[in-house]
């Protein structure tokens, strides 16, 4: 077998993992495409069929409108002769890179608070201000072993008994003269004029002479941790912007503070809308499940926001006004209702607020008709996620993640670039989000991510095990092309490692 035939191989194995290796995408394209309307399957243009698609996939329906058509290659042009279609066209989808960049300046866009919390509340936190030393790291010279403190050379007099202990033992001031010894923990403040601490395995007690001796050369300073090692007060232990970690945690304490300044988390208000949600049992009687109310919080809590439970609304535009103007959230977060259907009330509900659009449709397959909403200068922003899962996942990652990162005083994110195993179909116009799972090389060759199957707008069987999304650009990718990858808010911090989905 061949280094290729291997590596199709263990991508096979892969995509079987989360989906089966016996039901090929083609397959999965043609079954979806039964499930749509008369109406789509036989529009022509490209372009048409997407928005169509992307205003029923709004109510949840359809799980191939922001897909590439089954019969069309990467980059092929659309038909240029569509059919008429009697719905006036939307208004033209932001690229979706520069929809990412409004929703960070949006969150940006005012000062921050700060307050200050306890160390035991700070965790998860974005720090306000630079974290600065209160007092040197150690305070004083202490010992970094168990063992001996000793002055000048040996061999060392000691006197039987007598130890230095952490927190205790003799007086800052002690000094201790050459050629004497001491025991010494670790930890422990060393005495004025101390040489070197030598280690319990590494010394030689005569006890008959009450002498010292090394079994090894002793180096001046060696096995002493000096005043201020880690740092001095005044030096920037880490930067504004920093989430609280339990590592910074540890850090703070050490460093002298009993509480942090600290950015306060965005408050997130959730709106499930929809009449044709369950939120409980099995689908039943054209009802489904709501999938998006039990996985909003648990991410947006993920990218560092305090979260309401979700409020099923219904389609009740009334209720949708309601439930906006009365909100005290930094963020409101609604899911379906963002297209133009008879029951797709968000936009007429913003139109009547007064609401300023600052994104209206993305150019992003799937996920297309998002948007990104400022309801009053100084009012909440509202980000209006599609209803199909994925799509609202899309709309997550687009829109909302950029913002809570401004408005909870997270620094940007740097992209970063990794090549994909295997040809990845591109949407003619737009870019494509497909879920993706990290892959170490082997044998010298370099890491990479390999796409996974179920990547319709109604799934989410290929995001669940999923670690990353791939940006393809209109067109698609080539194997062997390095794309961007947009981090899940839970995947590891070094992504390749072998995991249960490669």
């Amino acid at each position: 077998m061949t280094t290729d035939d291997a590596d199709e191989l263990a991508v096979e194995q892969a995509l079987a993992l989360v989906g089966g290796r016996n039901q090929t995408r083609h397959r999965a394209d043609d079954q979806t495409r039964h499930r749509a309307d008369d109406q789509t399957r036989d529009r022509a243009d490209d372009r048409s069929r997407d928005r169509a698609d992307d205003r029923r996939g709004d109510r949840t329906g359809d799980q191939t409108g922001d897909q590439m058509p089954h019969n069309q290659n990467p980059g092929e042009p659309a038909d240029p002769h569509p059919t008429p279609h009697s719905t006036p066209s939307p208004a033209p989808a932001l690229p979706w890179d520069r929809a990412r960049a409004v929703a960070a300046r949006a969150g940006r866009g005012g000062p921050l608070a700060v307050v200050r919390l306890p160390l035991d509340r700070a965790l998860g936190h974005v720090l306000a201000e630079p974290l600065a030393a209160l007092t040197d790291l150690p305070s004083f010279d202490t010992s970094a072993m168990d063992g001996w403190a000793v002055a000048g050379p040996g061999p060392w007099t000691y006197e039987e008994g007598v130890s230095l202990l952490a927190g205790v033992g003799e007086r800052p001031t002690a000094r201790l003269p050459d050629g004497t010894a001491v025991r010494i923990a670790t930890g422990a403040r060393t005495p004025a004029d101390t040489t070197a601490v030598i280690r319990s395995e590494h010394a030689h007690v005569d006890e008959a002479r009450g002498l010292l001796s090394a079994r090894r050369p002793v180096v001046t300073g060696q096995d002493i941790r000096p005043r201020g090692q880690e740092c001095r007060a005044g030096d920037q232990l880490v930067p504004a912007g920093t989430v609280v970690t339990p590592a910074v945690l540890g850090l703070a304490a050490a460093a002298g503070y009993d509480a942090l300044p600290a950015v306060p988390r965005p408050r997130v208000d959730v709106l499930v809308l929809g009449d044709e949600l369950l939120a409980a049992g099995l689908p039943h009687d054209g009802l489904i499940r709501d999938a998006l109310g039990p996985m909003l919080g648990p991410w947006l809590r993920a990218l560092g926001a305090e979260v309401s439970g979700p409020r099923r609304l219904g389609d009740d535009a009334e209720a949708l006004r309601e439930a906006l103007t009365s909100s005290d959230a930094d963020l409101i977060v609604t899911t379906g209702g963002t297209a133009s259907g008879p029951v797709d009330h968000v936009h007429p509900v913003l139109a009547a607020l007064g609401a300023e659009l600052l994104v209206d449709g993305v150019a992003v397959r799937p996920g297309h008709p998002m948007l990104l909403a400022r309801l009053s200068p100084d009012g909440p922003h509202l980000v209006g996620l599609p209803g199909n899962p994925l799509a609202a996942v899309s709309g997550l990652l687009t829109l909302a993640e950029p913002l809570l990162a401004g408005l909870a005083g997270r620094p940007a994110q740097d992209a970063y670039r990794a090549l994909v195993h295997a040809d990845v179909p591109g949407h003619p116009h737009d870019t494509r989000l497909v879920p993706v799972v990290h892959r170490a090389g082997r044998a010298g060759g370099r890491d990479h991510v390999a796409p996974l199957r179920y990547n319709g707008p109604a799934m989410l069987r290929g995001i669940a095990a999923a670690d990353g999304l791939a940006v393809v650009p209109a067109g698609g990718v080539r194997s062997g092309t390095e794309v961007e990858i947009l981090d899940l808010p839970w995947a590891p911090a070094t992504p390749w490692t072998e995991g249960c989905f490669t």
